[in-house]
């Protein structure tokens, strides 16, 4: 990281209205660990906590304009990258990465809105191996990608796996060939405990253990971990370092989100849970 008071991280994501996903909550995730926060928008979502109503994809030389504006300008140390909606998107993508090579990137390859009805988020109007095959090619150029179970099995080109040992198999193999890491998280899964597994292209696996936080208000939880560890890598020695800090602030985020009373459906984390909550005060 260049010299610079805070790490300046930058989301490439789509939009939620409500807040629980998207560019809104990595830029409060970016805030909650002191980074500088900016955003490029891929796809302007109409979503709520109950579900996804419609999704409008700028041209791509929309989304080309957005990221050159920000790395003609500013030292860019960190990249999450999540909902990429196209194959002309990731291409567009992957060109800037291979031009401006930020230090460090972070892949949530979004598929579906987890929100409500689940509606699929990519490759409206292409055919899904061609999206896929183009966000295998994104995924090859992050040094991290943190799908869930069924993105992971999508990448894969696999049956969705239905136990953790299985999972962990999936993504050692995905890992090897994209030739970067895949981390697999603990909470599609049962049990009292929630472990993350960093799975490294060389097929050898950390393990960081956590507490499974019982709760409906999951809204944006894979757009929070991915963003928690772009903002913290820059300044933590080591993927493993970021993933462990970042697993506890998660923990927090989710224990605390019920209480924003925030929409009718699953609520988002609160991912200002560390802030106090001002004061209120009669008038």
């Amino acid at each position: 990281m260049s010299t610079a008071s805070r790490p300046r991280v930058l989301t490439i994501a789509g939009t939620d209205p409500t807040g629980g996903a998207g560019v809104a909550a990595d830029l409060k995730t970016f805030a909650a660990h002191g980074a500088y926060g900016m955003a490029v928008v891929t796809a302007l979502v109409a979503q709520n906590t109950r579900g996804v109503r419609s999704v409008y994809d700028p041209p791509v030389q929309v989304l080309v304009a957005q990221l050159d504006a920000v790395s003609d300008d500013v030292t860019i140390d960190a990249v999450k990258i999540g909902l990429v909606g196209s194959a002309a998107y990731a291409h567009a993508i992957g060109a800037w990465l291979d031009r401006v090579r930020p230090p460090h990137v972070v892949l949530d390859p979004v598929l579906a809105a987890s929100a409500g009805s689940g509606r699929a988020l990519l490759g409206r109007g292409e055919r899904a191996e061609d999206v896929l095959e183009a966000l295998r090619g994104l995924a090859a150029r992050a040094d991290v990608v943190t799908p869930n179970v069924a993105e992971l099995a999508a990448l894969a080109d696999v049956p969705a796996p239905t136990s953790g040992a299985n999972v962990v198999e999936t993504a050692r193999k995905l890992a090897a060939n994209l030739g970067t890491r895949v981390l697999v998280t603990g909470g599609h899964f049962g049990g009292r405990r929630s472990p993350d597994t960093l799975v490294a292209p060389s097929g050898d696996l950390v393990t960081v253990d956590g507490e499974r936080v019982e709760t409906a208000h999951t809204h944006g939880t894979g757009c929070a971990l991915s963003s928690a560890l772009a903002a913290l890598r820059p300044v933590r020695p080591s993927w493993e370092a970021a993933l462990r800090d970042a697993k506890v602030w998660l923990e927090g985020a989710l224990r605390d989100g019920g209480r924003l009373a925030v929409g009718r459906g699953p609520g988002p984390v609160d991912h200002l849970h560390g802030i106090p909550a001002p004061e209120r005060r009669r008038s």
